[in-house]
């Protein structure tokens, strides 16, 4: 296993070329490519290895139909991201430039392409889903002449071609000296749930230099119902530059009542807002993201590591949003269609509930917004209380495709979603938003928890005909997982209301108290009634000790942990080992939480810039859930930390060999920092 280690970071080091800083990562490979997503946890644009395109945009929290399935899917948007650029009426491409680099940007969340066109230009531009203006995105280019040549660019809205109805425009809107021209296009949705406006314009930011004129002359071409182009042409001198920059906003009916008019308004204020102070509302809302941080000290590639998982998790979120965060966070719509599922509770929430609360919040909150309907789940299941869906989209009801039986049987997101809940107030000490959103959310899952099991003759309780986290097999009885998450949310809720001066259901603790957690002969902890030792695909017994700290003796955890990690599915998701490094670092044994922690997601990182894959077979990135795995090995694991009723504590912190030291920053309300050497 270490030979395959060493040869898979070997493998890695040579395609991640030119890693400059702990803020950078820059590549020169553009053949073995895999996007990367520029986003603002409104849109996100993935990026592309050809000259001035991007492969598509993701619309956070829009929903339309899967053609395939009839499921719900979130929405690839339209794409105004892609521009055409001649340079003497010789169009580029990836064929006839040289010296092409991309750059990430992490602290200022810009991605930056530069490339030589000939011995006539050199070309760089840099994409910014902007923070600031959330459905808007913001391309700076900036053209330098080696010898004299003649430009024409042109910006396009690409419709994606199962819309509806498209209509495209062009107009050029004046207040009195003030000219905006506005190119357009609109449609509906695949299945005209929504209506969606693209507006796109040019901005010019040194033309006098150029010896253009001040207003280039705009031409307007509709390709096709699906492609809307303007263009300009510029006249460009030896050694001077053309800096302009292409800038796109998308709105659609799910947010807006008339998105047409909100994409044009958005559009003209990055118009006529200068350009300095457009990106520096950017930069410094990513700074304060940034408050939240973990610097790690002597190993540059872990680093790079920790920070482009942790820009993803804030780069697919917001903390004024009410929204959550899928599997592939706003990188792709496959293979999960865009749904919400209990990787945002058990992998993603915990490192931002530590570091950012105030996206915390937002993820809680938009779980609290759909309680209505999985209490109405609940009734259409026979159940009590609040039965949250497996799969969620912007309706709360359950999204799972019929033919997965994790829809009707993956039941522990309900308790997930609780202990979620309750370690947010541990955090916040909130009990406003305890009294308010919480309380009410934790009280229905209990009760749900109350009507789901089923009482055994020797007074104990069982939970039956499940699929735990384990998902390789269905419908069995007494999963670990879900008995022991079913266990803690009963707990926390006998907690919260206490908290509240709530006399609690005396059956919460009743229930909690007799839930099994079934036995090997030797003591080790069962899977689930019928387990015998087969392939798991990720960890769930393990679980139980982190983080649910039910069993949690050492030589049970340690027993749990030998017998199961040889039973881990070597192509599972990434964050599957995660929670064995996170154990083996809080019983001291460095050596193999460093292990675990590498082989978690080195196999599912993929050239150029180090995006994870849900597995180590596939080639799909972002895989968000694995980069909160990872985070909380280093959060929870590595630095010790840990919530507990009293909030945020440290208990017995680890260094790995390889690094210097270990600094977590921003932790909590109070954004402490905690140095482990």
């Amino acid at each position: 296993m270490k030979k395959i280690m060493k040869l898979l970071l070997i493998c890695l080091s040579v395609h991640l070329t030119a890693q400059n800083d702990a803020w950078h990562i820059s590549t020169t490979n553009n053949t073995d490519y895999t996007g990367i997503s520029v986003a603002n946890g409104r849109i996100g644009m993935l990026s592309s290895s050809k000259p001035l395109e991007i492969q598509h945009i993701v619309l956070n929290d829009v929903y339309d139909v899967d053609p395939k399935y009839k499921v719900s899917q979130i929405v690839h948007g339209m794409n105004f991201g892609n521009l055409d650029l001649y340079i003497n009426d010789a169009k580029i491409s990836e064929k006839n430039i040289s010296n092409w680099s991309q750059t990430l940007d992490l602290k200022n969340a810009a991605l930056t392409t530069s490339f030589n066109y000939q011995n006539k230009a050199e070309i760089t531009y840099t994409i910014y889903a902007l923070r600031n203006i959330q459905y808007s995105g913001y391309i700076d280019i900036d053209v330098k002449a080696t010898e004299d040549i003649e430009i024409k660019v042109v910006g396009k809205i690409l419709t994606p071609k199962t819309f509806q109805k498209p209509e495209n425009t062009f107009e050029i809107i004046k207040d009195n000296d003030i000219t905006m021209p506005i190119l357009q296009s609109k449609a509906n949705s695949p299945f005209g749930k929504h209506y969606i406006s693209t507006s796109s314009t040019f901005i010019w930011h040194n033309i006098n230099s150029t010896n253009a004129k001040l207003r280039p002359e705009l031409t307007h071409n509709i390709v096709s119902d699906y492609e809307n182009t303007l263009a300009f042409t510029a006249t460009l001198k030896k050694d001077k530059h053309l800096i302009f920059a292409w800038t796109g906003a998308e709105c659609t009916s799910k947010n807006f009542s008339d998105p047409k008019s909100e994409s044009e308004r958005m559009i003209i204020y990055n118009l006529l807002t200068p350009k300095e102070s457009l990106l520096n509302q950017h930069k410094s809302l990513w700074n304060v993201l940034w408050q939240g941080d973990i610097i790690i000290e002597g190993d540059l590639q872990s680093q790079q590591d920790a920070r482009l998982a942790l820009y993803h998790l804030y780069a697919f979120s917001r903390g004024d949003s009410d929204l959550s965060i899928a599997p592939m966070g706003l990188s792709l719509q496959v293979p999960y269609n865009g749904h919400i599922f209990w990787d945002t509770e058990l992998w993603m929430f915990p490192p931002l509930l530590m570091l950012n609360q105030d996206i915390a919040r937002s993820l809680v909150n938009y779980r609290f917004n759909h309680l209505e309907a999985a209490q109405d789940r609940a009734i259409n299941y026979g159940y009590k209380g609040a039965m949250f869906p497996w799969e969620s989209d912007d309706t709360g009801e359950e999204a799972t495709p019929p033919f997965a039986l994790t829809g009707p049987f993956e039941h522990h997101i309900t308790a997930d979603i609780a202990i979620a809940f309750w370690n947010y107030y541990t955090v916040t000490k909130d009990k406003k938003w305890l009294s308010e959103q919480g309380f009410p959310v934790i009280e229905e899952v209990a009760n749900f928890w109350v009507s789901r099991v089923t009482s055994n003759t020797d007074g104990s309780y069982s939970i039956k005909n499940v699929v735990g986290a384990n998902e390789y097999v269905s419908n069995v009885n007494d999963n670990a997982f879900t008995n022991g998450a079913a266990i803690t949310a009963l707990n926390y809720a006998v907690k919260a209301a206490k908290e509240l001066d709530v006399t609690p259901n005396p059956q919460w603790k009743l229930i909690s108290k007799n839930i099994r957690i079934l036995k090997l002969q030797d003591g080790t902890t069962k899977e689930h009634e019928d387990y015998s030792g087969e392939i798991i695909k990720q960890a769930d017994v393990n679980l139980l000790s982190y983080p649910l700290n039910i069993i949690n003796d050492k030589e049970s955890i340690l027993r749990d942990l030998k017998y199961y990690e040889p039973k881990l599915s070597k192509h599972g998701p990434a964050m599957g080992k995660s929670i064995f490094a996170i154990l083996y670092a809080r019983q001291g044994d460095v050596e193999n939480a460093y292990r675990l922690f590498k082989e978690s997601y080195v196999p599912n990182k993929r050239t150029p810039f180090g995006a994870l894959s849900e597995t180590t077979t596939s080639n799909r990135s972002y895989f968000a859930t694995g980069a909160g795995g990872m985070l909380q090995t280093l959060l929870f694991g590595f630095a010790g930390l840990e919530f507990t009723d009293s909030g945020i504590i440290q208990k017995n912190p680890v260094l790995p060999k390889e690094w210097k030291s270990l600094t977590i920053k921003g932790v909590g309300p109070q954004n402490k920092t905690f140095k482990i050497e």
